[in-house]
């Protein structure tokens, strides 16, 4: 096992999740309404989209891009309406007390499901990773078999601390939420994720 090819993973997959996004936003706002699990549960979905990408992306990055070109319409028009959708539902979802109990079974699965499926049809994850093991070189290029699968479970885990990170933070302001406040970042996070989803379709007539 080389530990550096792993550790590489790690900050390419906690680079990848680190910018704030439709996910991140959706994380935050089950951290305040639901707790610290069902954000992280939420965000490792998107952990999960970041692995399969960096597997891609070692299996071939040339395939990877040519691949997703040829997809990209699909994609955007899938991932902009779901972004839509889901804002639609976070901006009509009413205040919700954050005194009560955290969300558990088919809620986390929605959840993890929802986070996953913004991250797969997102253009720009697999362009980012694509563009971090280019900037990597050869080295960052490992043969397929175990050292290929170091990187990926690397990345997994980087991205897993990110979303650990950012559940613990947000979840640790839960108390200072009121319900009012809480619908009023219902209302700015559905926004958000509407604005994320019509700019994905807006790209597509650019």
């Amino acid at each position: 096992m080389d530990p550096i090819l792993f550790l590489r993973g790690v900050a390419i997959g906690f680079a990848i999740a680190a910018p704030i996004g439709p996910v991140g936003i959706l994380c935050i706002r089950k951290a305040l309404a639901d707790g610290r699990l069902a954000a992280f549960v939420a965000g490792m979905g998107a952990a999960l989209a970041d692995a399969l990408f960096g597997g891609v992306a070692a299996l071939g990055i040339g395939a990877a891009m040519a691949f997703i070109d040829g997809q990209m319409v699909l994609l955007k028009t899938v991932g902009g309406a779901f972004m839509i959708g889901l804002g639609l539902h976070t901006w009509r979802s009413a205040a919700i007390a954050v005194d009560g109990d955290p969300v558990k079974g088919p809620g986390m699965a929605r959840d993890f499901l929802s986070t996953f499926a913004i991250t797969i049809t997102n253009p720009g994850t697999i362009f980012g990773v694509a563009g971090v093991f280019a900037a990597l070189g050869p080295e960052g290029r490992p043969d397929i078999g175990l050292p290929s699968g170091l990187l990926v479970a690397g990345i997994f885990a980087g991205s897993t601390l990110w979303w650990l990170v950012l559940s613990a933070l947000a979840s640790a302001a839960r108390t200072r939420f009121t319900p009012e406040r809480m619908r009023r970042f219902n209302h700015l996070s559905g926004a958000m994720l509407m604005v994320f989803g019509l700019a994905a379709l807006a790209s597509l007539l650019l």
